[in-house]
């Protein structure tokens, strides 16, 4: 029986161990943490967005966007939840398409996962770092504390972002080791910084804002959604959405009453203070009228289109996804490494991250049931 180490206990290492045992493979997980699914059980702020039913290849970033194309055509948004549902649980999508279990737990799904493997037999071992693969008639794996040797690995061990879950970065040197490549790293659905000034006395507020990145005064991203003020800067859901498309130098531009246009504003806002009684957040709404000084045409537009510019973001620690990895190039469709058969990879490593809602754990199904396949 073909024997199959699986390097990472994340969403894509565990959907390949369920995958390739249910095809009566001989599977291993090694997991550095001391429990499987850390970051699965956190997804959707807890609530656990598996996948987004408006599913294409258009939501996701790569080096080689046809070919991500074609993996994810081969595993929809309907495949993905047969997949968790032939597990148990029900996951049903919300009003914007986002999949949840009924539940609304995310560490629910990390425990059907659990569940199967047990079902399956598949060995697992915890605080299992990875140290070093190496290849003689087996791949030899060795980790903190023993080894094992497999007729193959899948090096699912995830990217850098939030490395509170045990991603940091590490396992990148796993597969340079076999001659891969790294693309530029980067942290995405991650808090935008902004000028500390334009932001002060602002932390805490949070609008429900239609939110525009601007370049070179073009427009290169549109969304509505949840906007809060930091210390440093923007965060909610809206600023996680536009933060896979904005760069250091771009603007933000924030519609902060988005459903009321200039000719109604012009009927609400006042003279003088309190001209935005309940038509802005108190706080927000002085910070305009300084800005403003008077001018009541200057008012409006400030709050149809409230500019701040982006500094950067708050970095890998507190992103959920990490943009660059293992090139497309450097791989096959099953995704084996293009220099040592027998070495795949699945998941955030590779060089594919996806928008805001559902779509990064999408990859990791994706990317695990390719894997899979190529290994039955």
């Amino acid at each position: 029986m073909m024997k199959i180490a699986v390097i990472g206990g994340g969403a894509a290492g565990l959907a390949c161990a369920v995958l390739l045992a249910r095809a009566g493979r001989e599977v291993v997980i090694l997991e550095r943490g001391e429990r499987l699914g850390k970051k699965l059980s956190a997804t959707g702020n807890g609530q656990g967005n598996v996948t987004n039913v408006h599913m294409d290849a258009t939501h996701y970033f790569s080096d080689d966007r046809e070919r991500a194309a074609r993996v994810l055509a081969r595993c929809s948004a309907q495949d993905a939840v047969r997949f968790l549902e032939s597990m148990g649980g029900i996951f049903l999508p919300d009003a914007r398409g986002r999949v949840y279990p009924a539940g609304r737990q995310a560490s629910a799904v990390t425990d059907l996962f659990r569940r199967e493997l047990e079902r399956l037999h598949v060995r697992v071992l915890t605080g299992a770092q990875v140290l070093k693969i190496s290849y003689g008639s087996r791949f030899r794996v060795q980790y903190a504390g023993g080894e094992e040797c497999a007729d193959a690995v899948v090096l699912a061990a995830g990217g850098r972002a939030a490395k509170q879950f045990g991603t940091d970065g590490s396992a990148y040197s796993l597969a340079e080791a076999f001659g891969h490549t790294l693309t530029p790293l980067s942290p995405v659905l991650v808090q935008l910084r902004c000028d500390p000034a334009a932001v002060r006395g602002l932390k805490g507020i949070r609008v429900d804002a239609g939110l525009n990145v601007l370049r070179g005064g073009k427009r290169v991203f549109s969304c509505r959604g949840d906007v809060l003020f930091t210390e440093s800067g923007l965060s909610g859901d809206a600023v996680f959405r536009a933060s896979s498309y904005a760069e250091k130098g771009d603007t933000v531009c924030l519609d902060l009453v988005p459903d009321a246009d200039k000719t109604r504003l012009s009927c609400a806002v006042g003279e003088g203070e309190g001209a935005l009684l309940c038509i802005a957040p108190n706080g927000l709404a002085r910070r305009l009228e300084r800005l403003a000084d008077g001018d009541r045409a200057r008012l409006i537009a400030l709050l149809k289109a409230f500019p701040l510019t982006v500094t950067g973001t708050l970095g890998f620690d507190y992103a959920q996804a990490t943009r660059g990895g293992i090139p497309l190039a450097e791989v096959t469709d099953g995704f084996m490494s293009a220099y040592r058969p027998g070495l795949y990879f699945a998941g955030e490593i590779l060089n594919v991250d996806g928008e805001c809602g559902g779509y990064n754990l999408h990859w990791a199904w994706a990317s695990a049931h390719a894997v899979a396949e190529a290994l039955r």
